[in-house]
């Protein structure tokens, strides 16, 4: 596990314009990115992206942002949605391509492991994005947890509220997921 200190002066010497801060910063948490892109598409039969680029491709969005980061948990956080539109964007052509078949699959991890189903991400994406209607805190904590690898103390900084309402809002959203998907 990288020092979040150095992550964090990182993310503020890119921020005021440090270029090599960015290639410090890149170096820091390359790896750890990359392990958790890995762990989202491993043993994925349908999917044509490699953890590598969809790590880079992630890279890319998030320098495109002008964010104000704060911390290594914020930094993670907007990793976790660019890897979310990565994967989405990539469904979206291929189900294009196709005409509806062979969509990128996902398998959900420990978090929503009670599913133990097999999803596209396109219905993934959907089922949050309907979570987030019914409880905004609970999707975005789903997202973090599940796409950004947080731990339940990182989401509840990145978020700005306490562990016992991080763990609140990750039991609801997962038994509401559940429920969504298994219809």
């Amino acid at each position: 596990m990288q020092d979040p200190a150095a992550i964090t002066q990182c993310l503020q010497r890119w921020r005021g314009g440090d270029q090599d801060a960015f290639e410090e910063l890149a170096g820091l948490v390359e790896g750890q990115l990359r392990e958790l892109a890995s762990s989202r598409l491993r043993g994925e039969r349908q999917v044509t992206l490699q953890p590598t680029a969809l790590v880079n491709e992630a890279m890319l969005r998030l320098m495109g942002g002008d964010v104000d980061w704060k911390d290594r948990s914020h930094f993670f956080a907007f990793a976790a949605l660019h890897m979310r539109s990565v994967l989405v964007d990539q469904a979206r052509a291929r189900r294009a391509q196709r005409r509806g078949g062979n969509q990128l699959q996902v398998t959900l991890g420990d978090e929503l492991a009670a599913t133990s189903a097999d999803l596209g991400i396109i219905e993934l994406h959907e089922a949050l994005e309907q979570l987030e209607a019914v409880d905004a805190d609970a999707a975005r904590v789903i997202e973090l947890s599940y796409f950004g690898g947080l731990k339940r103390d990182e989401v509840a900084e990145a978020m700005g509220c306490s562990v016992s309402s991080v763990f609140r809002a990750l039991r609801f959203g997962q038994a509401w997921l559940r429920q969504a998907l298994s219809e």
